[in-house]
């Protein structure tokens, strides 16, 4: 320091300071982007898309365990479930618990499942038996049900009608227990693809 910054009253930082300044604007600029990506991702966690890891074989072979799917959880504000959607559930008979299933009758109508069969009366009479193209030639599906639905009720099988536990054995899904249908399958990642519901 020379004689003139010294009779100007002008103090230097050292480098020690100058370094902890700027640790202290990088670590500000970090929590700022960790603030505003919070803000974004936060909301489509929890209200937009949600994902979910198929547990058990009650959906195979369309789902195996271990798919790690996104779930849409904001499409059923504006439209009703539809046949042949795929969707999460709060499990009726224990909410903690949530379900993969898929819809197979909605509400108004009557689901009988005989002989191996799955038939519905829509709400306006017509009497259909389903054309499942989505499961195996071979597959049938156990068991007997009779089950006509209220408003707001859905009837919900798995893709594997041997070993699924749905709609024939505990009953119907109300519309509030929905959480979402299946979106997008990430993994594994040879499989991934998004979802439609398929033309009966």
């Amino acid at each position: 320091m020379d004689n003139n910054q010294q009779n100007n009253g002008v103090v230097e930082k050292t480098p020690e300071e100058k370094g902890f300044k700027k640790y202290l604007s990088f670590s500000i600029e970090i929590l700022k982007i960790a603030v505003i990506a919070l803000a974004i991702v936060m909301p489509i966690r929890y209200f937009l898309f949600q994902p979910f890891i198929v547990k058990g074989e009650s959906m195979s072979p369309n789902f195996e365990s271990g798919d790690y799917l996104i779930v849409d959880e904001i499409s059923y504000r504006f439209a009703e479930p539809k046949r042949g959607d795929v969707v999460v559930f709060k499990y009726p008979k224990d909410t903690t618990q949530r379900f993969i299933k898929r819809i197979i009758g909605l509400p108004g109508e009557t689901v009988v499942v005989k002989n191996g069969e799955v038939s519905v009366t829509k709400s306006n009479g017509e009497n259909v038996v389903l054309d499942e193209r989505y499961l195996p030639n071979d597959l049938k599906t156990y068991g007997d049900a009779d089950t006509t639905l209220k408003d707001n009720e859905y009837f919900v099988l798995g893709d594997n009608r041997t070993y699924s536990y749905d709609s024939r054995s505990w009953g119907i899904v109300p519309a509030e227990n929905i959480i979402g249908k299946a979106f997008l399958r990430l993994y594994p990642v040879t499989d991934i693809s998004t979802f439609s519901a398929p033309t009966y």
